[in-house]
């Protein structure tokens, strides 16, 4: 099964910290422990074990104790072990930064396959998991988006859309620029609006998945969030028939519902295909959100996620 973690620079981090106030945590004191280390005097070792020694010494056919000494203490240091090879080295465990942003055709349609991964990571589902893709590609367009949708229509706690290539290409644009982002969800009965986070990965070459989650819950424990919800956009018909097939999953019992993921969905896709739509300030937030700007503000990407929903 495919896994990704969530990770975020640090400036992220602190920026959502101050922008939502403190969180509870719990916090462990760590000691300073110190080892109590015994140390013999090399003399009395010496002394203790000088017979053993001299005869050590006499069956490797040297003259004295010291001669044994300096000869183990070459052979050690010849066995010591020399650096791993580069390609065993230690590598860092968090993701690497995302692939510049690639311009797209006059027509609007494929990013260059040289920023895309050349293959499929294990566990992770393409489109020809769940469709016959030579048969598929027989069939007009809407077609294809009758037949998706149906196919999922049965699941209580799935998304399911098809994108047209304009609109894609400009999100997936957008996406290479700022894959981190915030997003704000109103709730009924309560003052202000719960925060999402979200990240953007483009982990095979023509899968891209989103992946949302709680801001409080990414600020208590990072990269190990759980997601409560799963977005894959697969663009294995983008050329050919010029649509993006989406599907999100919702886990149930993390606190949001099918119908707040709409929400979050619709939110992500009218901030994403700003230069689509023209909006400059949503792409003016995009901007100073990815640059740690502390200019920021939580109450304007409120206000501009109310003009939308």
């Amino acid at each position: 099964m495919y896994v990704r973690r969530l990770c975020a620079p640090s400036h992220i981090q602190r920026q959502c910290a101050s922008r939502l106030g403190p969180l509870q945590r719990r916090w462990a004191q760590v000691e300073d422990v110190r080892f109590l280390v015994t140390h013999h005097r090399s003399d009395k070792v010496a002394e203790k074990y000088h017979d053993k020694l001299q005869r050590k010494a006499r069956e490797e056919g040297l003259q004295s104790v010291e001669e044994l000494k300096a000869v183990y203490k070459g052979r050690a240091q010849s066995h010591r072990p020399s650096d791993p090879p580069p390609n065993h080295r230690a590598t860092s465990p968090f993701p690497p930064p995302p692939p510049a942003p690639t311009p797209v055709t006059s027509h609007g349609h494929s990013l260059a396959s040289s920023t895309l991964p050349s293959s499929t990571p294990p566990g992770l589902k393409t489109l020809s998991s769940y469709l016959d893709l030579e048969k598929t590609l027989e069939l007009p367009p809407k077609e294809i988006e009758y037949i998706w949708r149906l196919r999922h229509a049965s699941s209580p706690t799935s998304l399911c859309a098809v994108l047209q290539s304009g609109t894609y290409n400009w999100i997936a644009r957008t996406a290479r620029k700022h894959p981190q982002f915030i997003l704000p969800l109103p709730r009924e009965g309560s003052a202000g609006a719960e925060i999402h986070f979200l990240q953007w990965a483009f982990p095979g070459p023509d899968t891209v998945t989103i992946v949302f989650t709680h801001l409080a819950e990414y600020k208590l424990r990072g990269e190990f969030s759980q997601p409560h919800t799963t977005i894959t956009m697969h663009t294995e018909l983008l050329q050919e028939k010029d649509l993006v097939l989406m599907l999100g999953q919702v886990v149930e019992g993390r606190g949001v519902s099918v119908e707040d993921a709409r929400l979050l969905v619709l939110c992500l896709q009218r901030f994403y295909a700003i230069q689509q739509d023209g909006d400059s300030g949503r792409q003016k937030l995009l901007e100073m959100f990815s640059e740690g700007n502390t200019a920021f503000r939580i109450e304007e990407l409120v206000e501009e996620a109310e003009k939308i929903v």
